[in-house]
């Protein structure tokens, strides 16, 4: 038994350096850990429309995007947009950024990095929208929640005037956590539901499902989202 598991543990380990080598080819994808730029402005601060999309369409960041599922399902049906998925775990942006590369996607890329840092990377006003698809809802750890005013604070000098914050999750938790912070701020809300797929906001972006999201609305949890600026 301890040698059958010792081989799956050797054989994920090999599968996951055969990513990393792999995505060091892709041209779509970015690498850069806090410890690649420590406190250093990213090169493409302020210059990802001309030098990396190669065009002046908005840019739509999905931050904690996992597999990239979303980011690259919002760019085949938003061809004059701009995504970029965010993470920081490299073997799961690998598979979206291999469907993109086999679809031929050139309206969407993935930037390795840690969130916590992500206001490095962009120019003032340079992101028209940020969507959080079911983030970690982080309950013991408060400044770790990608909606807590730690990170609304760090998103705000990038994001432009009118940008919108849209929020899906399955956790009732960071749903009524940040409905209660959006209200106390007075933010604009442009959209709220507990219930997404009952809702009369459904539309064909909200109707995009990532694999866990069907195993959640499999086992009967409703779907939740919030839309928002920081104004």
């Amino acid at each position: 038994m301890l040698e059958s598991e010792l081989k799956k543990f050797r054989d994920v380990s090999k599968n996951k350096l055969a990513k990393f080598e792999e995505m060091k080819g892709f041209e779509h994808v970015v690498q850069a850990p806090y410890k690649a730029i420590k406190n250093n402005d990213f090169h493409l601060k302020g210059r990802w429309r001309e030098n990396f999309f190669g065009n002046n369409n908005p840019i739509i960041l999905e931050l904690g995007c996992g597999k990239g599922e979303y980011s690259v399902e919002m760019a085949e049906k938003q061809p004059d947009k701009n995504f970029l998925g965010v993470d920081i775990k490299g073997a799961r942006l690998w598979k979206g950024a291999k469907i993109a590369q086999e679809k031929g996607l050139g309206n969407v890329g993935f930037l390795r990095t840690n969130i916590e840092i992500i206001g490095q990377f962009f120019g003032p006003e340079e992101v028209d929208e940020i969507w959080l698809t079911f983030p970690d809802p982080q309950m013991k750890k408060k400044r770790k929640r990608l909606t807590s005013t730690f990170f609304l604070r760090k998103y705000k000098p990038f994001l432009k005037k009118d940008g919108i914050i849209h929020l899906k999750t399955d956790s009732n938790f960071q749903y009524s956590f940040t409905n209660a912070l959006v209200h106390l701020n007075e933010f604009e809300i442009l959209a709220e539901t507990g219930n997404l797929y009952e809702s009369e906001i459904l539309n064909d972006t909200l109707r995009i499902k990532t694999f866990y999201e069907k195993q959640w609305l499999s086992r009967g949890i409703p779907i939740k989202y919030l839309a928002f600026r920081l104004n």
